[in-house]
Parts: C-alpha cells; structure tokens; sequence
C-alpha cells in the first residue's frame, strides 16, 4: 500500500468515527480533561507518558508512537457520570436533592500507526479530549415557576473531537513528536434566562440550539532512556485556539471565546521487573488562562471582555500506573489519579451546569492477544462522589443559602488493536 493511500483510508477512518465522537461527551478527571485515551491509559489511571504500548501513545504522548510499529486501534467507552446538587435554604435554585438525566454516554476512539521508510512513523487519531454535560429537568420550583434556574429544563452539553497527525521519530534513547492539532467542538444550553438581567446580549445567553466552533493547536513530547529500566517523558499542549460560539456570545466572556485550556505532563517509567512496569505522571491544566473558564462569577457581565465565568482554577492531576505482563498473551494493569478540585465555594451556583468536581480515580485493566496480530484491551474506571458546597449565588448577589455539587463517575472501556 502506498504512503497516498494511506493517508487517504486514515483520513476517512478518522472522519467517520469523528461524526461518532462528536455525538458525545467523553470522560473526565481533571475538571473535564479525559483521564486518558484509550483503554490501556485508562487502565493506568491514566499514566504513561513515558510508556509506550499501542498506536492510541499519541494522544498522551506524541513521543510515544515512534517505535510502535504499523497498528490499528479502534475503541469505544461506556460513561456514567452521576451529578446533582443539593440546595439548603435556596431562594433561587430549588432546595432538596436534584439530579441531573442522561447519565449514559458513549464514547468512541481510533488511532492508526505508519511506518515510513525513514525510520519515523505517522500516526493519525481521534478521540475526544473531554466534554460536560447536564440535563435538569423541568422541577417544581417554589421560588419561582419551576426550573432549576426559573426557566424551565436547564443544562449544557459541551463536546470536543480531537483529530491529531503525528510525526514521531527515535533518534538513539530520545524519542521525539509533533501533532498538529484540529479540534471541533459543539456547545447548546437552555434554561438560564434568569441570567439574561447580567449579559450583554440576552438573545445569545440560552436556549439557541447547538452552535460548532473550530480550531487548532500544537502537541508535542520527548521520551528519553535514562538507563534500560528507566524513562523519562514530557508531553503538552499549546492552548487550541477556537473559533467563537457566536450563538452564545452573551453567555461566554469575550462574546462567546471558549478557547480550549493548554497543559504540561511530565513522568517516569520504571521496569522493575523484565514484565512488570511501574509509572508517575503529573499533569498541570491550565484553566484559568481561558477566560470563560477562570474568571469569577462576579468579574462582570456575561459575555462581556474580561467579563463573568465559571471561576475555574488551575488543576494538578498525579497518576500512578502499574503493567503486568504476566504471559506472552495476557498484561494486567491498575492505577490510580488523584486530580485537584477546579470549583471552588465561591462558584457553586453557576458550576450546577459543569461540576466538574471529582478527584479520586481507581482504574483497572489488562490486554489479552488473540494471536500475532490481534488483541482485545479492557478497562474500568470508578470515580468516588466527592462534593463542594458553598453560599447560594442569584443573578443579584448572594443569599443565605448553600448549595452542594455532588458528582460520581464509573466506566468501562473495551478497544481492539491490530498489528500488521
């Protein structure tokens, strides 16, 4: 097969499985940030930028691809995530316990790994980086008609594809990749038309149907051999310039930018064993650098340049990971990832749409090769309900209210890659 044709079956994999991903949102750890790519980084806890294992390497690492050799990865995730908030003493949400629907969602991954002549290799994958969801239904309000927010059902639905390209090489113990980045996204909201009084365009705050942004950014990483046991790798992402929400100028500061946030990950790889590795990752997300996320709620009107947000702070996410290779066929794997909290006290109210609030994660998994060529890859994630409260926020100002985000998540990923 030629290096054209090639090229070509990817780009057509990619964009098929792209109208799939974008119909969903995927999985998260650090505020909506996906704990990992793919079955064997989720079974790790998300671990293993300087572990290299199958051709979905790329999305963790671009490094990560440069000695695997030609493969195809397709997967797909069952995700459950179950978040609500409970008000005490509200005199704008309902007070009681309100859950949000639609707690399943399916989310789908493919990556392809190209040899070329030279020694280095293409990669081509897709997969969704994040996403956050919420779908309050139409409650009995007594402070108002009825709505969570006096208008209604209320909720947001925020999904992101990444379709990356990857050049990596290894060049004696450093390994080397570039990934230039496109990224399409789609956002709607409704039921928040008791904000309207602090936008500056009313008209653009809610209840708009769906609205698509585009954009693009730089992925990059090194990976380095310190010795035959132990590895060293450093991935990040430039922030992902997007086009506006024009739809949702007057929810989203700077009249709709929602750019995507960059982060930094750096870690070890250690074989302790000829079978059994052990890995520590860190990550840093930067939320607080895009406006619509960091900013306070009380910064300014929504939708205003420098105006009111989500209250976001940065995150800092440590994963640990363990492989197994147990028999020529079969690998075990476990993890864990403990990320911080982005929400804080201050921004409860207005994160019932995106309470992206847990922290623990535990993770297991493992591959089981069918023969040469083929292999199955398996992995659950459980995510513990972990919760923030803090002081009732109105479109006027505070209340002596409280109310407390909850959130906990579960899934189960399985994925078949093939070796040629």
């Amino acid at each position: 097969m030629t290096l054209d044709k090639m090229v070509l079956r990817s780009a057509t994999a990619i964009t098929l499985l792209g109208a799939a991903v974008a119909s969903t949102p995927a999985s998260a750890t650090g505020g909506y940030f996906a704990i990992g790519f793919g079955a064997v980084q989720r079974s790790m806890g998300g671990a293993g930028v300087a572990h290299t294992n199958d051709a979905m390497s790329s999305a963790a690492n671009p490094a990560g691809v440069a000695d695997v050799g030609r493969e195809f990865v397709l997967g797909g995730q069952v995700f459950n995530p179950v978040r609500g908030f409970e008000g005490t003493g509200t005199l704008f949400v309902p007070s009681g316990e309100i859950d949000s629907d639609k707690n399943f969602f399916i989310s789908p991954n493919f990556a392809y790994n190209v040899p070329l002549a030279n020694g280095a290799v293409l990669n081509f994958a897709a997969y969704g980086n994040g996403g956050m969801n919420t779908t309050y239904p139409d409650v009995a309000n007594p402070n108002c008609l009825s709505g969570v927010f006096c208008a209604g059902p209320a909720g947001v639905d925020l999904i992101q594809l990444f379709l990356s390209a990857t050049y990596a090489k290894k060049v004696g113990d450093i390994s080397f990749g570039i990934a230039p980045t496109v990224v399409i996204q789609g956002f709607s909201a409704n039921g928040l038309g008791a904000f309207g009084a602090i936008s500056v365009d009313p008209t653009a705050l809610t209840d708009n149907g769906q609205d698509w942004s585009f954009g693009y950014g730089l992925r990059g990483g090194i990976e380095i051999d310190l010795s035959d046991t132990l590895r060293f790798g450093l991935a990040g992402q430039t922030k992902m310039w997007m086009s506006e929400f024009d739809k949702y100028s007057g929810l989203f500061e700077g009249g709709g930018d929602f750019d995507i946030p960059a982060s930094i990950t750096a870690g070890f790889a250690l074989d302790v064993q000829p079978n059994l590795t052990m890995m520590l990752d860190y990550q840093h997300i930067f939320y607080s650098d895009i406006g619509a996320l960091g900013n306070a709620g009380n910064a300014g009107p929504l939708g205003a340049v420098d105006g009111a947000g989500f209250g976001w702070d940065d995150v800092d996410v440590v994963k640990l990971g363990i492989e197994w290779r147990a028999s020529d066929r079969m690998t075990l794997r476990a993890g864990y990832a403990h990320a911080s909290n982005p929400i804080g006290a201050d921004d409860v109210t207005l994160n019932i749409l995106a309470p992206g609030i847990t922290t623990h994660h535990f993770t297991a998994g493992g591959t089981y090769k069918i023969n040469d060529r083929n292999a199955i890859s398996v992995s659950a994630v459980y995510a513990p309900e972990n919760a923030v409260s803090g002081a009732e926020t109105t479109p006027g100002g505070p209340t002596p209210g409280e109310v407390e985000l909850k959130m906990y998540q579960a899934s189960i990923n399985i994925e078949w890659s093939k070796t040629f």
